[in-house]
C-alpha cells in the first residue's frame, strides 16, 4: 500500500513539476517576443539550459518511481547475485494467491475418500438375512452400506530430506463393527472404533533406511487388505476373516538391498489397541522379490491373546477403574501362546493377468500345558483384464478347523467366488459376484430355526467411488 501512495505521489510530482516548468517558462517567452532587441544567441542558449534543466528534474522523478516500485515487492533474502531475471510466469508461481492453494496449505497432505456400498441375496433365505463366515458382507437381502472412509497421508520423502509422516484412516459402516467393534478384545472399543489406522512414521538414516511407525496400524498378516477396490474380488476371505485385522505398537522396516525387506512388529496383541495383559506380541518377517513381477511375503507371529483381568461396567462393588470402568484380576489367568505362520506370493504373469498363492498355519493354546487348536490352509487368486474397462476374477479357498477356532466348532469349509468387474470413469467401479461356500457339516444357517445347511450361495453387487491425490493401493 506504501508503495503504491509513492507511486502516486510521484506520479503527480511529476505532472505537476512539468506542469510548473511550462509556467515558468511562459515569462521566457513572452520576454524574449518583446526584447525583440537581445540577441538571437542569448535566447537560444537561454532555453537550452531550461531544457536541461527540465530533463534533470524529470529523471530524478523516474528514479524516485522506481524506488517505490522495488520497495512494494516481498524482501528476498540473500538473493543470488547472479540470478537470472524472472519470467512473468514464474514471478506469479510466488504471489500470495499461489501460497494459498490447497496443496500448499496442507503442506504435501493427500485428502482421500472412499464409499463401499452393495447389495446381497442369500439363497438360503436365512432368519436374520446373516451371510455366516463373511468379514464385511454380512448383509443379504437388503442394500447395505460396507464402509466409508476419509484418509490423510502425508508420507515420509527421506530421498528429498522429509524423514516425517503421518496417516489417518477414520471409517465407518458395516465394516467398522466387524475390524473393530468387539468389546472381547478392546476395554474402550467406542473409543478408538471408528480410528482405523492412525501412526506416524520416521525413517531413521541408518543404511538405506530404517522406516519406524508408531500408532495403530493395518494388519499385513494375509493377503487381502481393508479397501475393496485394490482386491481381486469384492467378499473377503475366510483367512482375511480369522487373521488379525490390526495391531496397536511399534513396527520397523529395513531394505537389505532391491530384493529383500526385513520386518518387525511390537505390539499390544490382536486387535487390541488396548492391552489386556502384560504380553507383548511380536511378529517377524521378511519381504522378498526373486523377480520384477514377483513379489513374496513370509511371517511369523508370536502371540498371547489371554486376558489377566476382566471388566465390569456394570459393576457396583468397590474396584479399581480404567478410565472408569471397573475391573478385576482373572486368578491364574491363561497363558497360553499363539503361533501364526502366513505366507503369500503373487505373481504378475502378464500386464493383464496375475495369479496369487497364500498358506497360512495356526495354533493356539489355553494353557501351556493344553492340547492346541490348529487351523490350516490357503487360498488361490487369478484375475485376467480382458479391456482397459472389464476383468474377471477367481478365488478359491480351503480352511481346516481343528478346535473351532474361526468358527467355533470342528470342521472343514471351503469357498469358490467368482468376480467381475467394470470401471466407469476413474474413481468408480462396480463388481459383480457369484460365491459359494461349504462345510462338511450342516453349519449354514436357513429360513427355518434349528435347521442348518452344508452350503451357501450368495450373489451380490458391489459399488465403490473413491476420491483423493493417493496413488495406487490404499
Amino acid at each position: 500500500m506504501f508503495g503504491d501512495f509513492t507511486k502516486n505521489i510521484c506520479r503527480v510530482s511529476k505532472n505537476t513539476i512539468a506542469i510548473s516548468l511550462l509556467v515558468s517558462l511562459t515569462p521566457w517567452v513572452v520576454l524574449a517576443q518583446q526584447k525583440t532587441d537581445e540577441s538571437s544567441a542569448e535566447l537560444s542558449r537561454r532555453v537550452t539550459e531550461l531544457s536541461a534543466l527540465v530533463q534533470k528534474l524529470l529523471a530524478r522523478v523516474d528514479e524516485l518511481e522506481g524506488t517505490s516500485r522495488v520497495s512494494s515487492q516481498p524482501a528476498v533474502s540473500n538473493p543470488s547475485p547472479a540470478a537470472p531475471e524472472q519470467s512473468p510466469a514464474s514471478q506469479s508461481s510466488s504471489t500470495p494467491s499461489a501460497s494459498r492453494s490447497g496443496s500448499s496449505l496442507l503442506g504435501g497432505t493427500t485428502v482421500n475418500f472412499l464409499f463401499d456400498g452393495y447389495y446381497g441375496f442369500n439363497f438360503n433365505n436365512p432368519i436374520g438375512r446373516v451371510n455366516l463366515l463373511r468379514a464385511y458382507d454380512v448383509s443379504s437381502n437388503a442394500f447395505s452400506l460396507n464402509q466409508t472412509d476419509l484418509v490423510l497421508e502425508n508420507a515420509a520423502d527421506p530421498a528429498h530430506g522429509k524423514r516425517f509422516g503421518l496417516r489417518l484412516d477414520l471409517q465407518y459402516g458395516q465394516a467398522t463393527a466387524t475390524l473393530q467393534g468387539s468389546a472381547s478384545n478392546e476395554p474402550h472399543p467406542d473409543v478408538y472404533r471408528a480410528i482405523f489406522q492412525a501412526y506416524g512414521t520416521y525413517v531413521v538414516p541408518v543404511g538405506s533406511g530404517l522406516t519406524v511407525d508408531f500408532g495403530k496400524w493395518a494388519s499385513s498378516l494375509g493377503l487381502e487388505g481393508n479397501y475393496t477396490k485394490d482386491q481381486m474380488n469384492y467378499s473377503r476371505s475366510y483367512w482375511f476373516n480369522f487373521l488379525p485385522f490390526y495391531h496397536m505398537g511399534a513396527r520397523l522396516n529395513y531394505k537389505l538391498n532391491d530384493k529383500i525387506a526385513l520386518n518387525y512388529w511390537i505390539t499390544n496383541g490382536t486387535q487390541q489397541t488396548e492391552p489386556f495383559n502384560g504380553f507383548k506380541d511380536q511378529m517377524f518377517g521378511f519381504n522378498v522379490a526373486p523377480h520384477k513381477n514377483v513379489a513374496w511375503t513370509l511371517n511369523y507371529y508370536l502371540g498371547q491373546e489371554h486376558p489377566d483381568v476382566q471388566f465390569l461396567p456394570n459393576s457396583t462393588a468397590s474396584l479399581p477403574t480404567a478410565q472408569g470402568i471397573p475391573f478385576e484380576p482373572i486368578p491364574n489367568a491363561p497363558s497360553g501362546k499363539l503361533h501364526i505362520f502366513d505366507s503369500y506370493v503373487t505373481w504378475l504373469a502378464s500386464s493383464k493377468l496375475t495369479f496369487a498363492l497364500e498358506g497360512d498355519y495356526v495354533i493356539q493354546r489355553l494353557l501351556t500345558t493344553s492340547p492346541p487348536s490348529h487351523t490350516s490352509g490357503g487360498a488361490a487368486y487369478a484375475r485376467y483384464q480382458l479391456t482397459p474397462k472389464f476383468a474377471i476374477a477367481a478365488r478359491t479357498e480351503y480352511l481346516s478347523d481343528r478346535g473351532g477356532l474361526f468358527t467355533g466348532t470342528t470342521q472343514a469349509i471351503k469357498e469358490n467366488t467368482f468376480t467381475f468387474e467394470q470401471k466407469l470413469p476413474d474413481g468408480f467401479l462396480v463388481r459383480a459376484e457369484w460365491r459359494r461356500d461349504a462345510s462338511n457339516h450342516p453349519y449354514f444357517l436357513t429360513d427355518t430355526l434349528g435347521t442348518l445347511k452344508k452350503e451357501q450361495n450368495t450373489a451380490t453387487l458391489g459399488v465403490i467411488w473413491w476420491f483423493g491425490g493417493k496413488e495406487g493401493g490404499w
